[in-house]
């Protein structure tokens, strides 16, 4: 009977702290003021008119220094964030080691990060714990691929901005 009670305790108690952990992470995803969209850097970071760098959560986009492909995702950004005004969302993480933004950004009920991938412009690309969409995101990049959309027909992942970063392959003009 003792043994009972106990397991029934623990069982009351693992559960219960299971529903602090997921309020706790629940908590830690929330939406930043919303941002009046100003520079395009690149396919996956641009500023905000209030001088806030922000970087799409779980995606990567060619280098502006690898070419037509980075001008190219570049410009797709620029038309996905038309508008000027997109609601900003963070995971886990609210500033990477630059200190730039986290975030998922949101365009007249879109998510621009999915669209990215989804068109070709920008390959999945996650680093835990900002995982919150990346089931998403994986989904996207498997159709992109299977339609050879954007840079998948051109052969602009040939060399991943991952690795073109450390200087594991070659591409550029």
């Amino acid at each position: 009977m003792e043994i009972r009670i106990a397991l029934s305790l623990a069982v009351i108690a693992t559960a219960l702290g299971g529903c602090d952990s997921a309020r706790a992470s629940g908590q830690a995803r929330m939406s930043v003021p919303a941002c009046e969209v100003g520079r395009i850097v690149d396919g996956d970071t641009f500023y905000c008119a209030d001088g806030r760098k922000v970087r799409l959560i779980g995606i990567d986009s060619p280098e502006l220094r690898q070419g037509e492909s980075g001008r190219i995702a570049r410009g797709a950004l620029g038309r996905f964030l038309q508008g000027g005004r997109v609601r900003l969302e963070t995971d886990v993480s609210r500033r990477d080691r630059w200190g730039r933004t986290l975030a998922y950004a949101w365009s007249g009920g879109r998510l621009v990060n999915e669209a990215m991938v989804r068109e070709g412009w920008a390959v999945l690309y996650t680093v835990p714990p900002d995982v919150k969409y990346a089931g998403r995101l994986e989904r996207a990049q498997s159709e992109a691929r299977a339609r050879r959309a954007g840079l998948w027909e051109s052969g602009g992942f040939d060399c991943l901005p991952s690795q073109y970063r450390r200087r594991r392959c070659v591409s550029g003009p």
